[in-house]
């Protein structure tokens, strides 16, 4: 298998004259192709295979000590323009940037295969959907991205139509951290990583494309790339809304995603639909709506905290045809990792005999690879090339005061503004000290693929053309009490809170105005099945003293991506201000 089209084979034939493998695979994503990749991972113990009675066609990968997770310090945007990239990224130009992956490509493939993966981020006959072409030399990087994304002929029947492409070029040339670089050029639809395997870094259909590359051509194709989970809501009637939600880590967005209803809500009828965990393309469509695709195929998930407690549907997915990586095993060979139960490991995520003196077990990066067909919530939706009209979405962040439960913004720029404000506080496990405030707006923090003042005017933009704009909500599950306590139990009974946004999405419930936005009447989230009746006068209230220093905050935060924030932003501080103020 090679290509018909020539911008493709010229590129191809390029890269391997500089990298100079010994062979070239064009990859079809085919059972039989991935058996023998496989096979050949398990001869070179780049996989391990795993309990086969109890977790069929499920692998181990442990990765470099060193090369566990994504460098953020280390990934560029390179722009011809530096301001382009904004202040929240780093930047290289773009000559630079080639000139020292150049020399690092030199000869990096000699005595490997270089893997060719044609790709489609989004359903194959979705217009929404884009195509990507990345060549690797590892094997590991091609058996999680036939499970990450749509890849293989049917991907590379319809990039030899449109004849459009982002090139993803990776090698994980020596594994050497002091040589380990992730560029990015928007201009040029182009990513090139270099001297890491680990997923973030080297699954370029990821993060690279759908995120960062994606954001920019969102910009200018009309479009909004997100890092947002997509779920459809159905209640007892049938009708199923759809909501797009956007968290910064430890914040349950998975959870989310794959909720299961709770009793009373689930003997009712309420069914909850998983389109996907993580990322969102966001189109306008024809009826004034924004509908929306989730460009993956498959969950990239952390391992540690996944439980039967806090995720069912999640690890009811992991017992077959699913890759592990850094988790730690079982006496008889089984994936562990903390919090999934008590049993105690035999073997770390490094291979060695468990040893708490060591640290956790599973890295706390660890990760599972899966096909998202394998959720018990999944549903077909997910492959509707039209995609799923979107009702509501929703921006979340840990704030252990200060930020109501649920708050609904009077209308796109004032959910704009929330969205752009987002904060989350760090936790003890993260950081060793709790409550330090991190703004990372729309959780795009590491992802925007240029500068955030022009991303917030493009939200903006694309609203205004909008008839039927989704509402905007602002959630917070994390609100504690005096004793320090979370007020709200979380987890399955956040759908109490989801049934009061898809009821004002229906305009079937009424909301009780303050100065900051919109919320519940006290009556407006349903407590009925609860084993304690949780403080709703708290978990609802808002306090004007702390909000107003909230939006100090807020404003020096916008401060440091002027001239570009967007009037309409600055506006929404002043009237939130003066609200407060009176």
């Amino acid at each position: 298998m090679s290509t018909k089209l020539t911008e493709l084979a010229d590129w191809v034939d390029s890269v391997a004259s500089r990298t100079r493998p010994a062979e070239i695979h064009w990859c079809t994503g085919s059972a039989e192709e991935n058996a023998s990749l496989v096979n050949g991972m398990l001869d070179s113990g780049d996989l391990l295979e795993l309990n086969q009675a109890t977790h069929p066609e499920c692998y181990l990968h442990r990765s470099d000590p060193d090369d566990v997770a994504r460098v953020e310090h280390l990934t560029f945007v390179c722009t011809r323009d530096r301001d382009a990239a904004g202040p929240n990224n780093n930047w290289m130009a773009p000559d630079e940037a080639h000139a020292l992956m150049d020399e690092l490509f030199e000869g990096c493939m000699e005595g490997r295969t270089m893997y060719v993966i044609p790709y489609c981020m989004g359903p194959i006959e979705s217009p929404f959907s884009r195509l990507g072409v990345e060549i690797t030399d590892s094997a590991y990087v091609v058996a999680n991205m036939r499970l990450m994304t749509r890849m293989g002929s049917e991907a590379l029947a319809r990039i030899e139509r449109e004849g459009r492409f982002v090139r993803g070029l990776h090698s994980t040339g020596e594994l050497d951290p002091d040589q380990r670089y992730i560029m990015h050029f928007p201009e040029e639809l182009s990513i090139q990583s270099y001297g890491s395997g680990y997923g973030g870094n080297a699954l370029l259909g990821k993060k690279c494309h759908a995120l960062r590359i994606a954001s920019y051509q969102a910009r200018t194709e009309g479009w909004l790339a997100e890092h947002m989970m997509i779920v459809g809501i159905e209640n007892p009637q049938g009708e199923t809304r759809y909501v797009a939600a956007a968290f910064p880590s430890a914040c349950g967005k998975t959870n989310l995603a794959m909720l299961i209803p709770p009793e009373p809500y689930r003997s009712a009828g309420w069914k909850v639909h998983t389109i996907g965990d993580d990322i969102c393309w966001l189109h306008p469509g024809k009826d004034g709506r924004l509908y929306a695709i989730n460009p993956e195929a498959g969950f990239f998930g952390v391992a540690p905290g996944t439980s039967n407690k806090t995720n069912p549907n999640a690890l009811a997915m992991l017992d077959r045809e699913a890759i592990f990586t850094n988790v730690a095993v079982t006496d008889d060979n089984q994936p562990w990792w903390e919090d999934l139960d008590d049993r105690v490991p035999a073997l770390d995520w490094k291979g060695r005999p468990y040893d708490p003196e060591n640290g956790p077990a599973a890295h706390p990066n660890s990760r599972f690879t899966v096909s998202i067909d394998r959720c018990p919530s999944y549903t077909g939706e997910s492959e509707n090339p039209a995609g799923v009209p979107i009702d509501a979405i929703i921006f979340g962040g840990r704030r252990a005061a200060l930020a109501p439960l649920v708050m609904e913004a009077e209308d796109w720029a004032h959910g704009t503004f929330l969205g752009a404000a987002m904060a989350s506080e760090t936790t003890a496990a993260a950081t060793g000290k709790v409550g330090v405030v991190r703004r990372d707006p729309m959780a795009m923090k590491p992802f925007c693929g240029y500068h955030f003042g022009d991303y917030w005017g493009h939200w903006l933009d694309v609203g205004s053309k909008l008839e039927h704009p989704p509402k905007i909500f602002q959630v917070n599950w994390f609100r504690r009490d005096g004793d320090g306590k979370f007020i709200w139990p979380g987890f399955g009974e956040n759908l109490r809170v989801l049934e009061w946004i898809m009821k004002r999405c229906a305009g079937e419930v009424e909301a009780r105005e303050t100065p900051v936005g919109n919320l519940p009447e006290r009556n407006g989230i349903s407590t009925a099945g609860l084993s304690s009746e949780p403080d709703l006068d708290t978990l609802l209230s808002v306090d004007g003293r702390e909000w107003l220093g909230e939006l100090d905050e807020i404003e020096k935060h916008l401060e440091a991506f002027q001239p570009r924030v967007p009037d309409a932003l600055l506006d929404w501080l002043r009237k939130l201000r003066d609200r407060l103020s009176k």
